[in-house]
């Protein structure tokens, strides 16, 4: 509609010469404003309302048409740590004397039932050990450092076995399940994000940072615990620990096949922290 208006003001100016000249300069002004407004959008309100138009179908096991997955993606690839007040010299980066497992600080952007957004602030050695997003479509950007991912998916119709669990402390019997690597590199930024969905892409993922590295996350749908969308953390053994009939795989691949076992919460410590970057408005 604007690009209708500013060709009928074209017309009228060539048409008529009476027409007052303040007329047409409040309009270039106005229409020069609307511009510059237009810019202003700061990247992460830009993320904020690409995700509401992604997810705004969103719901448990849906995956956004693929123009949406490129147009999500290629809002996340250009993303920077000042886009979010971030900077590798804050405090939750820092290498974390006489901690086995140091903690992880996590800053929530926003959440709806929609979708979610948030930011895994780890410091050199930092953990996130092997987990699931059930149902969920996760895309994750690596905003500075490196990032080692190793991420899984369940083989197909591949028999359980059930296991004696290998910590002492807690001798259950636990069925472990088949699983392929389908990520297993470093990440160093800037790179672009990377996607898992609900069935594949490595729905199963672990975060290493080799590193102070951020992370910033956007699951669509999130975490649910009353609709049966909870974490589940993995065990991972090699392929060799288990003989299960019926399943067989050829000696080349056998390093990229592993046995998951559900595990209870690990030891790990993440905490809240307050977002400090440039502010997300809900209109």
């Amino acid at each position: 509609m604007g690009i209708e208006t500013t060709r009928a003001d074209r017309k009228a100016n060539k048409e008529s010469r009476e027409l007052p000249k303040a007329t047409d300069t409040n309009s270039k002004s106005k229409h020069g404003r609307s511009r510059r407004r237009r810019k202003k959008m700061s990247p992460v309100q830009k993320l904020f309302e690409t995700c509401k138009e992604v997810f705004a179908n969103g719901r448990p096991g849906f995956v956004p048409p693929p123009e949406d997955i490129e147009r999500l993606r290629a809002v996340l690839d250009k993303m920077k740590p000042a886009d979010l007040g971030l900077s590798p010299e804050m405090l939750y980066f820092r290498t974390q004397v006489g901690r086995g497992t140091p903690a992880i600080r996590y800053l929530h952007l926003y959440e709806n039932e929609k979708f979610s957004m948030g930011i895994f602030c780890l410091p050199p050695s930092g953990v996130l050990p092997l987990h699931n997003h059930p149902g969920m479509t996760v895309f994750s950007k690596v905003l500075f450092g490196t990032m080692h991912i190793k991420s899984y998916d369940w083989v197909v119709d591949a028999p359980t076995t059930t296991s004696i669990d290998v910590n002492p402390s807690e001798i259950t019997a636990a069925a472990v399940r088949l699983a392929k690597v389908k990520v297993d590199s470093d990440f160093t930024a800037p790179c672009n994000a990377s996607i898992l969905y609900p069935a594949d892409g490595g729905n199963m993922h672990c975060f290493t940072a080799v590193t102070a590295c951020a992370v910033l996350d956007v699951l669509g749908p999130p975490y649910s615990d009353p609709d049966g969308r909870h974490c589940t953390y993995y065990l991972e053994f090699p392929f060799t620990s288990f003989s299960v009939d019926g399943v067989s795989v050829p000696e080349e691949e056998r390093e990229v096949h592993a046995w998951l076992q559900e595990r209870g919460k690990p030891d790990l410590s993440v905490v809240g922290a307050e977002y400090r970057g440039p502010p997300i408005v809900d209109k």
